[in-house]
């Protein structure tokens, strides 16, 4: 069974990001695999470890994607492939759905496994509008895939919803999106660390994938950080609890919090 995993290169969550002049930037931190697809890169290895198969790991973008590939090949992935092209540069959300969805076809893939989103542009809607140019059943919030059956090409996953665990079984191949609750991602080891250091990783362009160019990009006009406010903070004593909760509620309302 092949396995394609999708995973984006994003700032550091830990970063300060500012913007200057409308331009975004985050200081000297490191570019680094989003943190949403490492869940999804451990998901994939699971599924191949239990049931057979390999993983590729894709990536959209310029070569520095190709750390984000490297963490990948280095958690255990069999191989990584970097998609890029000048025409994706400003590409909508539909655009890169139909890129990603070549990918998988091209390679044959019969599971597609994404995060659950990206915390640079937080959108959430690449894993379902790449299923939808799949023609593929979308498997959203999978926490869990307590069955699968390469041979019966059937899959059953339990959903994280806001009100508990929802089963859903479809058919493969599928596309599937991956929360935190599913397992918790393995460190690279060293050996696997090497080995991406060393890998030669493919680009496919537009062509490779046998897409045309978008007819429609997206571009970014401006971009502001957002205003300034002012704190204060206020330390409130009394004679006793009861006091001090007397004043608080007084101060709630004169606030018109409440």
């Amino acid at each position: 069974m092949k396995i394609a995993v999708f995973v984006k290169q994003v700032p550091d969550s830990a970063a300060k990001i500012t913007v200057e002049n409308g331009v975004v930037s985050w200081g000297d931190a490191p570019l680094v695999i989003n943190p949403w697809d490492e869940y999804a890169v451990e998901a994939a290895l699971l599924l191949a470890e239990k049931h057979g198969g390999e993983v590729t790991a894709y990536s959209l973008g310029d070569e520095n994607a190709k750390e984000a590939l490297k963490h990948a090949l280095a958690m255990g992935c069999q191989q990584a492939v970097l998609i890029s092209d000048p025409a994706l540069a400003n590409a909508d959300t539909a655009a890169v759905a139909r890129a990603l969805a070549a990918a998988a076809q091209k390679d044959g893939a019969e599971l597609a496994l994404f995060g659950k989103q990206a915390i640079d542009w937080d959108s959430g809607v690449t894993p379902s509008m790449t299923a939808r140019v799949l023609g593929w059943p979308a498997l959203s919030l999978v926490a869990a895939v307590p069955a699968l059956d390469p041979a019966g090409k059937t899959i059953k996953v339990e959903r994280a919803i806001e009100e508990g665990r929802q089963v859903v079984e479809s058919r493969l191949p599928a596309a599937l999106s991956i929360v935190k609750d599913y397992a918790e991602p393995r460190y690279p080891s060293f050996m696997g660390i090497r080995k991406a250091a060393q890998a030669q990783i493919p680009s496919w362009t537009l062509a490779d994938l046998g897409i045309s160019a978008p007819a429609n990009t997206v571009e970014t006009l401006g971009i502001s950080a957002p205003p300034a406010r002012e704190v204060s903070n206020e330390i409130i004593t009394g004679d006793s609890p009861a006091d001090i909760a007397a004043k608080l509620v007084d101060k709630i309302i004169g606030e018109g919090v409440l």
